[in-house]
């Protein structure tokens, strides 16, 4: 007999009922926000959609696209308050998991420059960096440019 502990963290399907939480975390974190929309078009598309959740708090969650043998990391988020305590790694290598076992060769994602955090995540996962998109981010005062990132799985 295996125990699962109440308060150990678990992955979800990111369901319609989740966006109002999701959306409280997305506009907490983010100067320039996924909407609703945003995520409600992730969810109707069949995107893989993840919550990460201890007990009935809502930790972080993600959105992968697969297609074609390739996966796109289109949002990986931890609520502020979770921030820094492994959670991040845990949603990464979920999506990965998730990835591979849907296909996926290779999983490409976007991020900031200005992220430092995010990109030490990726490289400790073995990301590299394959080009640069000019402009991609809305940011206070204009665009920021987006680092493309890949990993072979």
């Amino acid at each position: 007999m295996s125990a699962v502990l109440k308060d150990e963290p678990r992955f979800a399907p990111m369901v319609e009922a989740d966006l109002a939480e999701v959306l409280a975390v997305e506009n907490a974190i983010y100067t320039h926000p996924w909407t609703r929309g945003n995520f409600a078009d992730s969810l109707k598309a069949g995107y893989q959609c993840r919550t990460w959740r201890a007990a009935d708090t809502l930790i972080g969650y993600f959105i992968l696209m697969i297609a074609a043998g390739e996966a796109h990391l289109l949002n990986l988020s931890v609520a502020e308050a979770c921030q820094r305590r492994g959670h991040g790694s845990a949603l990464l290598a979920e999506a990965m998991r998730l990835a591979k076992a849907r296909g996926g060769l290779h999983i490409f994602l976007e991020v900031r420059p200005s992220n430092g955090g995010a990109k030490a995540l990726y490289r400790r996962f073995g990301f590299r960096q394959v080009a640069v998109r000019a402009g991609y981010y809305p940011a206070q005062g204009g665009r920021e440019d987006a680092l493309v990132y890949t990993h072979a799985l």
